[in-house]
């Protein structure tokens, strides 16, 4: 008999990087490795799982700005020629790691991965990724929900207007690209605060994701527990996060993918390899990077030179034992809370999508073998989407939901902090300007449309709450500064020029060919 649901949801997204200013961009690179790693593989692991009949299930959040960047030509471009330059190398290391058994196996994996991955993008999906996944969802296979337009920190934002724009221009792209409105939202960082949820309201949301302290710190006190959406003020359903399913895969200590079988992330030929082998893969400037093909296995607790040998058949056997582990777990966990709860519980399980292939090359086995054991090993637990629970419970319990976020400690330190408080007094003085210019133009045409519109995109680009995360991890931290200060730069000139009524219209047209994001963009959603 049934005991519980699984929901199992996967957001995917990266911030808007686009740079045709340049011949090749490193970060451009992020997107081209969450195609062959990340989002290709998943495809084939659900439309395989959906042609063999078998139940599927599964919420992916497709934010905006990946989204805007699956569907531009130009990055299609430069992803093709990125693959290609793989596929070209990962035809030497076949020939090259012939007589290295250890490593031949991987060779010979990594050609069989990029080929197909450049096959699939080109033939299947016309380069298109999104076609892949429209049809998931339009087969009843996946639900697909967007997110606030940039993935703009809402509860950081003074302006009502301000977040308001971020979900009616989520919600538009959404329907741009899918053709249908969507029913739930991933608020971006699960970050929340009172009020939002009058905007999901009004903008046809149905349901968003907390952290599991939003529910248990509301009031009242959930009497389901986490295990079962509550429904703020507004109307709208909040569901939170599972504690132990998040342990189980993230955790640094007990999580699945630092398994010593797994492909090791951090050692790769791009800084193992001889250099001048390598160096015509390299880009121009010819600094070592990251190139995606890794021989070694995370092995244990020990330095990147002691690192062992990958074993991809080892990794795989793995992935499936970890796989029935989990869903073991699953099964004792919805047992256990169905005996006190009196209707079924909904285990929510989101992760950042790219975790599973990109930091966790073995994630999508993992998947495809825990969707399989759930059809054919146990009946206990069932996968399903927050809609399928709200449609089969749709009376629940009244909540205000605290304010959280699914960061550090649970609130909002990793994007605002010593490190990154100047950004707000710029961007909240934009806010106030964007309201200003769309209240005082109604109705602008002609090229003072064009420069409202360049003006509501520049600010969203601003509000991206990656450039924040980027600096508080201190990972590509000057790019990421460079990237808020000119969008605000960008901001402030349009403004002027609207002000004085002197656009000068080749600025204009050079920076809307840089930053093209929601060619759909009505600024009048700021007024």
């Amino acid at each position: 008999m049934e005991q519980g649901l699984l929901a199992i949801v996967l957001h995917a997204h990266l911030p808007f990087v686009r740079h045709p200013e340049y011949p090749e961009f490193l970060e451009e690179e992020w997107l081209f490795e969450a195609i062959s790693e990340t989002y290709l593989p998943l495809l084939q692991v659900f439309e395989n799982i959906v042609a063999e009949n078998i139940p599927l299930r599964v919420t992916i959040g497709l934010t905006p700005p990946l989204c805007e960047m699956l569907a531009d030509p130009h990055l299609q471009e430069r992803y093709l020629r990125h693959v290609n330059k793989l596929v070209e190398l990962c035809e030497q290391e076949v020939t090259r790691t012939r007589n290295h058994p250890a490593m031949f196996e991987t060779a010979q994996m990594y050609r069989n991965h990029f080929t197909a991955s450049r096959d699939l993008f080109e033939n299947k999906y016309q380069r298109n990724l999104l076609n892949g996944f429209r049809a998931l969802q339009d087969a009843g296979a996946i639900d697909i929900i967007t997110c606030g337009a940039t993935h703009g920190f809402l509860p950081l934002m003074t302006r009502p207007e301000a977040r308001r724009a971020q979900i009616q221009v989520g919600k538009r792209n959404y329907e741009k690209h899918f053709g249908r409105a969507p029913q739930g939202i991933w608020l971006p960082e699960c970050a929340y605060v009172a009020g939002i949820d009058q905007l999901l309201d009004e903008a046809g949301i149905c349901f968003f994701f907390v952290d599991a302290h939003a529910l248990l710190f509301g009031s009242p006190q959930p009497r389901r527990g986490i295990y079962a959406p509550t429904i703020t003020p507004a109307g709208v359903a909040a569901f939170a996060r599972d504690v132990e399913t998040s342990e189980q895969v993230w955790s640094a200590d007990i999580g699945y993918p630092g398994d010593p079988d797994y492909r090791e992330f951090y050692r790769d030929l791009g800084f193992d390899g001889d250099y001048e082998y390598i160096k015509p893969y390299l880009h121009s400037d010819g600094v070592r990077r990251n190139l995606g093909i890794k021989y070694h296995r995370v092995t244990g607790k020990v330095e990147l030179g002691l690192k062992q040998p990958y074993v991809p058949s080892w990794a795989t056997s793995k992935a499936a034992q970890h796989a029935g582990h989990f869903m073991f777990h699953r099964q004792a966990q919805v047992r256990s809370l169905r005996s006190w709860m009196g209707r079924k519980p909904l285990v929510v399980s989101p992760y950042d999508a790219e975790l599973f292939g990109h930091w966790w090359f073995e994630g999508p086995q993992f998947l495809n073998y825990l969707i399989r054991k759930i059809h054919y090993d146990q009946s206990d637990i069932k996968l399903a989407t927050p809609m399928d629970y709200l449609n089969e419970y749709p009376e629940n319990q009244p909540q205000e939901i605290s304010a959280s976020s699914w960061g550090a400690e649970g609130y909002y330190r990793v994007w605002i902090n010593p490190e990154t408080e100047w950004m707000y007094m710029h961007q909240h003085v934009a806010e106030d300007r964007m309201v200003e210019l769309a209240k005082a133009n109604p109705q602008a045409e002609g090229t003072r449309q064009r420069a409202l519109n360049q003006a509501a995109r520049e600010l969203l680009l601003a509000e991206s709450s990656d450039w924040a995360f980027i600096i508080t991890t201190a990972t590509s931290v000057q790019y990421a500064i460079k990237r808020f200060r000119d969008h605000i730069h960008r901001f402030n000139k349009l403004y002027e020029m609207i002000q004085r009524h002197e656009i000068d219209e080749a600025w204009l047209a050079e920076v809307e060919s840089r930053d093209t994001i929601f060619q759909e963009i009505d600024y009048r959603i700021y007024a």
